[in-house]
């Protein structure tokens, strides 16, 4: 009746909008609960409409129409009630997640409290929060009778607590709806409230205090039994909220219900380890009396407003719950209960010291997760993980530290409270999965600077080699300078997060720029060989050829004191330049010797060189000797020669330059080679021709030479046999024709026939003689046969024919003798053809021919005959007369 009485007045005094809104939120709060009680337990999370309240006026003021001041709305704080764990017992994993996300439970870190309620069913719990904490959890109609309201566990945030405090409302005790025996919801939930709640309220009635079989009794023990299922509990503060309080004084009331409370205490069975454990060891027992809500509300109010202003920095030292230990923070709050509550429904010991490690372990792994996902997925890194892919990036390690500080400073901020420990490990290996993402671009940077450098340091060399730079100085320089501008990039690349030793990179670049000074060492040595060789070479081939050429006693004296010579100039410029290389002793006597023995070496191959050619040298020492004089004139063999001394003369000098061809004499070793090879070639008129055994007498049927190593033979005593054998058929000629020169020119010298000749000839051939006068044809015949004989003569070049032999000589005559003779015919039937001259110059041109031509040809080819037979016979130029 009240009710309608009080919309009746409002609608009155109030007909505009402002009066409607007022009507329609006392309806709601009235009535709505009470009549829709399915439509608010369907939605977990409640509106907060507990938060627009209606302020109260004195009566004598309701009458008068109310000010917009008088209604105080509080929309500052959203309490988002959500129910955490159901009446069957199911978690409500989304529900907190979306809660925390609300009320940014997250960011709280260590500060905040957790507050729960317990105490037995329709003891007006779910009021008692609603003002003291400003939450609107939903509260039973008294109007409706006496009912379970609040299923399972409900959660909210305080409006205006700091620090943050969040509060549960669990199920009632003692219910009829679970019935008497079913009492395993309430010790899991009060397990579980004492798990996780700082400060826990237990409501009780103030006529139970002193009775034996209280309403609070049963609850009492089961605060107590579930906390021996903790192996290390936190320290809770035990907040008994005495309801009702009747005019007995507090302080009376407070002993006899801390006495209570320890013989429940005492009664309740514990575990070896806490025997003897004190209460306060593990409760911070405190006591609080509340006035009748219903009978008293003004009072109860101002009690509730003073016993809230004590929640108020609870956690501070000397606050509700100062003294708490083991506090989870608020980002693992959510996990935490989650895993608590699935340990309670197992039926398990719940070891809170374990459970805070395995807690700080999963939420450590999900913020080391997510610094890496942002790592991997930040702009900056992405930027410079590109960048250092193609080329050097200044500043690689400064940028890249920043970088990962970014992400290590995130971590440490999020997991500050959690175990110590556990976070330090966790950082750890965060660390470690950071550096292994960033190895790839340091390693890609150390190789770019790696690469770089070496670059730098071929060029730089190649600078200095060319400005001509000793090159052990210019290669020590360098890499000096080079391999300092290394370790100043790895200086730039260093992460100070990383101990990363670029020891490896750098011995690795050492070695690059040894192998490559190794490479141009060899390269420029090689070059420095080469030309000191082909110095050497040119130094010596040429005039080793003309000593070899020269063939005396002095040749192979003359060819060692130039091979001296030249070596030791060519070793004195060598070593000086091998200085420059600073190079070991051994390596540079190393290269000196070889440089001797390419000498040697160059000496020995003209030698083997000329000994191959020796017997065209011996013919060309024969001719030169035999065909010229002692002024180097061509000699004409005039009868007066002694042409035996000469061709021994020529041979004896052919000899001896077979003698010094035969082994390399480069050693100063004396030998018997000239002096076997005189007797057994020279000497041949005293040889022992009668002896059957040539083996026994031939001093050249053997292979080597007694004095001379095999090494150094380069014609052996068979070899010299041979050619001479050879050399003396292919001379013989020579010494033939010179005879015969010899003889002809003593013929062509004597003027007339000897006496007898004469008068043979005159006796003897004066029938022809006259015959000849008597018909002059006769004479023109033999002319003509005389002509045509000595053309064919010419023509067929018969003396060079018959120069290699009588029969070859006849075999190629007579293949020419029939087209030269045709030749002949041939060119006389053309001139036979060519037009007559005219009859005044035909006498002039008989007397012409018959006189001065025809003696012009007889004396021209008496002259070609003779000049052909001088020239085959004497080999020697036509001399003219």
């Amino acid at each position: 009746m009240s009710r309608w009485l009080f919309l009746f007045v409002i609608l009155t005094f109030l007909p505009n909008a402002s009066g409607t809104l007022l009507c329609l939120i006392y309806l709601i709060f009235s009535i709505g609960p009470s009549r829709y009680p399915s439509l608010l337990r369907r939605g977990r999370l409640r509106l907060p409409l507990s938060r627009i309240r209606l302020a109260r006026k004195p009566p004598s003021t309701i009458l008068s129409p109310p000010s917009p001041s008088q209604f105080l709305i509080e929309m500052d704080d959203v309490c988002c009630s959500t129910q955490l764990i159901d009446g069957d017992g199911v978690f409500n994993a989304a529900g907190l997640e979306h809660f925390m996300k609300a009320v940014k439970l997250a960011e709280c870190g260590l500060s905040y409290a957790v507050v729960s309620i317990m105490g037995p069913q329709s003891s007006g719990k779910s009021t008692l929060l609603n003002h003291l904490f400003g939450t609107n959890f939903r509260e039973m109609d008294a109007f409706m009778g006496r009912s379970q309201t609040t299923k399972g566990i409900w959660l909210a945030k305080c409006a205006g607590i700091e620090p943050c405090t969040i509060v549960m409302d669990l199920e009632g005790t003692d219910g009829r709806e679970r019935g008497e025996d079913d009492t395993t919801f309430e010790k899991q939930s009060a397990l579980f409230a004492l798990a996780v709640s700082d400060i826990v309220l237990i409501n009780m009635w103030c006529h139970d205090i002193g009775r034996e079989q209280a309403a609070n009794k049963p609850l009492l023990k089961t605060v107590f039994q579930v906390m021996m299922r903790l192996f290390s509990p936190r320290k809770t503060t035990l907040l008994f909220v005495i309801r009702d309080k009747t005019k007995t004084p507090l302080e009376n009331l407070e002993p006899i219900l801390r006495g209570d409370i320890q013989k429940i205490w005492d009664s309740v069975p514990k575990p070896q380890a806490h025997k003897e454990t004190p209460l306060s060891e593990f409760f911070n027992v405190q006591v609080v009396a509340l006035s009748s809500y219903e009978e008293k509300e003004e009072q109860f109010k101002e009690q509730v407003a003073s016993l809230r202003q004590r929640f108020n920095h609870s956690i501070a030292p000397g606050g509700l719950a100062g003294d708490r230990r083991g506090v989870i923070p608020a980002s693992g709050f959510s996990f935490s209960s989650q895993q608590i509550w699935k340990v309670i429904k197992d039926n398990k010991d719940l070891d809170l010291p374990a459970h805070k490690v395995m807690v700080a372990t999963v939420r450590c792994e999900e913020i080391a997760n997510e610094k890496i996902t942002y790592m991997a997925a930040m702009e900056e890194w992405l930027q410079l993980e590109e960048a250092v892919q193609h080329d050097l990036v200044p500043g690689f390690g400064k940028k890249l530290s920043v970088i990962l500080d970014k992400c290590l400073s995130g971590y440490d901020m999020e997991a500050v409270y959690f175990d110590e420990s556990v976070r330090i490990s966790k950082r750890q290996q965060l660390e470690s999965k950071l550096l292994q993402l960033v190895k790839p671009a340091y390693e890609s940077m150390l190789g770019h600077i790696r690469a770089k450098t070496s670059d730098g340091f071929k060029e730089a060399l190649d600078k200095a080699l060319e400005r001509g730079e000793g090159f052990a100085i210019a290669a020590h320089d360098c890499t000096q300078v080079f391999m300092s501008k290394f370790d100043k990039g790895c200086e730039d690349a260093t992460i100070e997060q990383a101990s990363w030793n670029p020891s490896k990179v750098r011995d690795k670049l050492r070695r690059d720029i040894d192998t490559h000074v190794a490479s141009v060492r060899a390269a420029k040595l090689s070059e420095l060989t080469t030309l000191y060789e082909g110095r050497l070479t040119k130094a010596l081939s040429e005039p080793v050829e003309a000593l070899l050429d020269a063939a005396s006693d002095d040749t192979w004296p003359a060819i060692r004191e130039l091979l001296r010579r030249e070596t030791k100039y060519a070793i004195s410029g060598f070593s000086s330049a091998l200085s420059a290389f600073n190079l070991d002793e051994a390596d540079v006597d190393k290269m000196l010797i070889k440089l001797e023995e390419y000498a040697r070496s160059v000496v020995e191959s003209k030698a083997r060189e000329e000994a191959g050619r020796v017997l065209i040298r011996m013919k060309d020492r024969f001719s030169t000797l035999f065909s010229h004089d002692a002024d180097s004139m061509p000699r004409v063999w005039t009868g007066n020669e002694d042409i035996k001394a000469i061709t021994k003369t020529a041979r004896s000098a052919s000899l001896k330059l077979l003698s010094v061809m035969t082994a390399i004499r480069l050693d100063d070793e004396t030998d018997k080679v000239e002096k076997t090879l005189s007797l057994a070639l020279m000497d041949t008129s005293d040889g022992g021709a009668t002896n059957r055994s040539i083996q026994s007498l031939d001093p050249l049927a053997s292979s080597s030479w007694e004095e001379v190593p095999p090494t150094k033979t380069l014609i052996t005593p068979v070899q010299c046999k041979s050619l001479w054998r050879q050399f003396k058929a292919e001379t013989d000629y020579t010494v033939t024709q010179a005879i015969s020169a010899q003889a002809s020119h003593k013929r062509n010298n004597s003027m007339l026939p000897p006496p007898w000749a004469i008068l043979a000839i005159l006796v003897l051939g004066f029938n022809e003689f006259m015959t000849l006068l008597r018909n002059p044809l006769y004479l023109a015949v033999i002319f003509v046969v005389f002509l045509v004989g000595k053309a064919l003569w010419v023509q067929l070049d018969i003396s060079g024919e018959f120069r290699n032999g009588a029969l070859p000589g006849l075999l190629s005559l007579s293949t020419k003798f029939l087209p030269t003779v045709i030749n002949i015919l041939r060119k006389l039937a053309d001139e036979g053809q060519q037009p007559a001259a005219p009859v005044l110059d035909r006498n002039h041109s008989k007397r012409y021919r018959s006189g001065v031509i025809s003696d012009s040809s007889s004396s021209t080819a008496s002259s070609n005959l003779t000049s052909s037979e001088n020239e085959t016979e004497y080999t020697s130029p036509p001399r003219q007369q």
